[in-house]
């Protein structure tokens, strides 16, 4: 018996699979604005203990938070930042740290038993089953570069690394690119051969932007955003001075505050100049979904400026700071749609 998908059957298979992708897509989308807000509560080090299976379960009893509490107690965020926090105060910041690694399981399940079902049923096409396969080893690697993380901020020095807050960050957001890219592929196949004119320029933008958002887990894990929360000067300068005060001058680009900020700020210039630059190319598109898809990425630059500044100048509330995060990943989104409408 062949168990081959029929080209008949392929269409019909791909929909249920396309709108799963873009199902799991939506609650990373979720799982990004709870980790910032995460980390701008400081309760990314509330849940000292990692355990996959039975941390599911939440405290239920008064014993059980105050064992959980006096487990926090024992390390330094307590001992050295939070010396004399109620218990209350505690379960404050353990909500949005349990929220986040549950909503990390539960985004683990949604993708693995549909997954399990389109294989079982033989749904899924040959040439998609290793996408599939490496969106959940991502995903697997992520809950542990998560606790990787966590684990930097349980010593001395009480706050987790800025550099494995950016991997998680950009690991987490490729995830994103890519299940949102392979379910963008199931809504209609893109050409192998066609290039259309501004591929290129597409991609560019693409790339800058997960860039970019790189730079802004950097931001976040040294707290650059509380800081020169000035614009469109930077401490009354179009260029600070103290941009390359470290030495070696590469630690700058990654442990100068100052230096960090700048480049965030830059490439943010960069990426919108790019990014207008693509629409006036595309709006008047002949296709008109092209021209649609340049109109959407518009509106997620703009929005995302303004969130930008507004981020800043009001130094880092967290409602704006969660929607500037997110809405990085509009902005990402809209830009693979561009990039999908013109490869069609």
């Amino acid at each position: 018996m062949n168990t081959e998908i029929s080209n008949n059957d392929t269409n019909k298979n791909d929909r249920p699979i396309m709108i799963w992708l873009f199902a799991v897509c939506a609650m990373i989308f979720v799982m990004v604005i709870v980790g910032g807000v995460t980390r701008l509560t400081e309760s990314g080090l509330s849940m000292v203990n990692w355990k996959p299976i039975s941390g599911i379960i939440p405290p239920m009893n008064a014993a059980e938070w105050q064992a959980e509490f006096e487990a926090y107690r024992q390390y330094p965020e307590y001992q050295k930042v939070n010396a004399g926090m109620s218990l209350d105060e505690f379960k404050q910041i353990f909500f949005w740290e349990y929220f986040h690694r549950v909503l990390g399981r539960l985004i683990g399940l949604v993708f693995f038993i549909p997954f399990m079902y389109f294989l079982i049923r033989k749904q899924i096409k040959s040439e998609l089953k290793p996408k599939l396969w490496l969106m959940f080893f991502l995903g697997g690697l992520q809950g542990l570069i998560g606790w990787w993380m966590v684990k930097s901020g349980l010593v001395d020095h009480p706050d987790v690394s800025h550099y494995r807050l950016t991997v998680h960050l950009g690991l987490a957001v490729l995830i994103y690119l890519y299940v949102f890219w392979v379910a963008l592929g199931l809504m209609k196949e893109r050409s192998t051969t066609l290039r259309r004119p501004y591929d290129q320029l597409a991609r560019w933008v693409v790339i800058l932007i997960f860039v970019q958002i790189l730079l802004g887990g950097l931001v976040a894990g040294l707290g650059a955003g509380f800081v020169h929360n000035t614009w469109p000067m930077m401490d009354e300068s179009i260029i600070p001075s103290g941009l390359f005060d470290m030495a070696p001058w590469y630690m700058n680009l990654t442990e100068n505050i100052m230096t960090v900020q700048f480049n965030h700020r830059l490439l943010a210039y960069v990426i919108t100049g790019l990014g207008i630059s693509l629409w006036f190319k595309l709006y008047h598109h002949e296709q008109k979904a092209i021209g649609y898809a340049a109109h959407l990425f518009l509106a997620a630059l703009s929005a995302q400026v303004v969130l930008g500044i507004l981020t800043l100048i009001y130094v880092i509330p967290i409602p704006l700071a969660a929607a500037h995060q997110g809405g990085s990943v509009v902005l990402l989104s809209a830009s693979l749609i561009v990039l999908h409408r013109l490869r069609l």
